[in-house]
């Protein structure tokens, strides 16, 4: 089939109905009925001679031949906006939406300055967040349904382009009375205490030692430093009372418990605001983790993508109440 035959406008709804696996989610990202999207597609069908989306229960599943088109289709659109654009991104004048796979820790210290940003530099751009701790991010971005992924990553394929946002440190939180703010902190009298640990994957990701491999994406787990380090050195191990999937449910627990945890520094200080938590001086050098922004390749000349990249790189930017501890 000649690509001359073929009207490009129906590629979009392609590729629109392929990140939201919906006819009617494709019409309100393009601003169209969902009777025009549906006879958009049909014709695309005919065109390709394949069913391309056929109902399923997560909605409209794609075809084989679906996801072997995806990744060039959105290639070739991309190439082609670029191409067609006489000038720089414009936040203020631009009409688009980006969608970002986010971790727990970036979804709740980047996006919502980033947000709040948004509104006043780019009224008319939006964001889509979708689960960074699913394993099939990398696919994601392959397809094309989503435009970065951010987290803590320490091996990035070579068709993946990427940025660190921030390098974050651990801290030590616990409640305001805890009997470890009182006298001097060592590692022994850590392990005096339960810790609640979060495992940002779960379980169900079959994490390896803080990390999970998906596809060549090595991302990082933000997990108990000290136990990690600890187990099987025939030294102390600190007792992990309760593991959690968030960092939502930590200052509860801490609240109500003499339990320990370690959370990202800007975490730490966003509950210690409250007044019920508290940030304890660790007894050893914190563990200093990448947060990095990563993109397909196909990307490296989006201006779009690489203008918001900048504004995170800027918000994450340290005050001095952040500036790490030493």
């Amino acid at each position: 089939m000649s690509v001359r035959r073929i009207d490009l406008n129906l590629f979009r709804v392609f590729e629109a109905v392929m990140r939201s696996r919906s006819v009617s989610g494709a019409a309100i990202e393009l601003d169209l009925t969902a009777s025009a999207v549906s006879h958009a597609l049909s014709r695309l069908r005919r065109a390709l001679d394949d069913e391309l989306f056929v109902p399923g229960p997560a909605g409209m599943e794609p075809t084989l031949r679906a996801l072997e088109l995806a990744p060039d289709v959105h290639d070739g659109l991309q190439r082609l906006s670029a191409a067609l654009a006489a000038r720089p991104f414009v936040p203020g004048d631009a009409i688009r939406t980006f969608c970002i796979a986010a971790s727990d820790y970036p979804a709740s210290t980047i996006i919502p300055p980033l947000v709040g940003r948004l509104a006043d530099a780019a009224p008319n751009v939006a964001l889509r967040m979708f689960p960074g701790s699913r394993l099939d991010a990398v696919r994601l971005l392959d397809e094309g349904r989503i435009d970065l992924v951010l987290g803590w990553i320490d091996e990035i394929p070579e068709r993946m382009g990427h940025r660190t946002v921030v390098i974050e440190h651990e801290a030590l939180v616990v409640r305001k009375d805890h009997p470890l703010t009182r006298g001097v902190l060592t590692r022994q009298r850590l392990f005096d205490f339960p810790f609640v640990v979060v495992e940002l994957t779960g379980t169900e990701d079959r994490g390896v030692d803080g990390f999970i491999d998906e596809r060549g994406l090595v991302r990082r787990t933000w997990i108990e430093r000290l136990l990690i380090e600890t187990a099987g050195s025939g030294g102390p191990v600190g007792k992990v009372a309760v593991t959690v999937p968030s960092y939502g449910p930590v200052a509860p627990i801490l609240e109500q418990t003499d339990m320990i945890a370690t959370l990202p520094r800007r975490l730490a200080l966003q509950v210690a605001r409250s007044g019920s938590l508290v940030m304890l001086d660790l007894p050893y050098e914190p563990l200093q983790v990448r947060v990095d922004a990563v993109w397909h390749q196909r990307a490296e000349r989006d201006r779009g993508l690489r203008w918001l990249v900048d504004e995170m790189v800027d918000i994450m930017r340290p005050v001095p109440d952040e500036a790490a501890p030493g």
